[in-house]
């Protein structure tokens, strides 16, 4: 992993593999250990970074009234100081989220966009009610064991998931729970919460694929379209037997999809 001081905050990052950039935005709660199916798979051709977004993996504690701006800007400060220009930004749940935001602050620094498991923000993509509901089931799980994470944050995998990938994905979630990045984990819920993006999505103007697990139950297929039909220049993707962390449960499908449409923009 290497780092940057982006104004207070100190990102870690880790960047592999030759060719075009491909910036990788995990989702709440994860990090960029969440990529490592896609690191090693598409490095081959791509100059593959991924982040630990603040409050996440090696990076610094953010302050708890961080909201979507200020994950974005904090984005396009770090691809500056590294010197990737024009990525392609792939974002999963969250991170789609903040992919969409940083289109709309900082339009020229996306070569594409691919968003995975994605919403416009909660507020942008669920009624008022449920956002509430996930609101404090997210913020609750904070307290729980590890063992218990899965059922705190329930749908982000499917029932056919492998229970190595499960494992693997419930440690990630565990190290970066409340307990150990507090004020980060409330921001990430808080930005979330309050992130309705609907507005810039007619206004997207680079090609966009949208990513989606069939058994998808955090982000129902519905969402998936409700995206799609907004963004003009977007093509829907559907991942047969695949849940919320579809590039975990399906990698291979997930990259292919991923090549595809990046060596038809290059």
């Amino acid at each position: 992993m290497s780092n940057a001081r982006i104004g207070n905050q100190r990102i870690a990052y880790s960047n592999v593999g030759r060719g075009p950039p491909l910036v990788l935005l995990h989702g709440g709660m994860d990090d960029s250990r969440s990529w490592r199916w896609q690191q090693g798979g598409l490095a081959d051709e791509y100059t593959v970074m991924a982040w630990d977004a603040p409050g996440c993996g090696q990076s610094s504690e953010p302050p708890e009234r961080w909201r979507m701006a200020d994950y974005a800007d904090c984005l396009a400060n770090l691809l500056a100081v590294i010197g990737i220009k024009r990525p392609h930004v792939l974002g999963l749940s969250w991170g789609s989220s903040v992919a969409l935001e940083l289109y709309r602050r900082h339009p020229d620094v996306p070569r594409s966009l691919i968003l995975a498991s994605a919403y416009a923000g909660w507020a942008g993509s669920l009624p008022p009610n449920e956002v509430a509901d996930r609101l404090e089931s997210v913020l609750a799980a904070a307290d729980l064991p590890r063992e218990e994470l899965l059922e705190g944050w329930p749908g982000l995998l499917s029932a056919t998931a492998s229970p190595d990938v499960t494992e693997e994905l419930a440690s990630i979630w565990a190290d970066n729970a409340g307990t150990v990045h507090p004020a980060g984990y409330r921001a990430m819920a808080y930005s979330m919460a309050e992130a309705d993006l609907r507005e810039v999505l007619p206004r997207i103007e680079v090609p966009t694929l949208i990513l989606h697990g069939e058994l998808d139950q955090r982000a129902p297929l519905a969402v998936a379209a409700d995206l799609h039909a907004m963004i003009p220049t977007s093509k829907l993707v559907v991942i047969p037997g695949a849940g919320h962390m579809c590039n975990a449960e399906a990698p291979d499908e997930f990259n292919a999809h991923v090549r595809e449409f990046i060596r038809a923009i290059d």
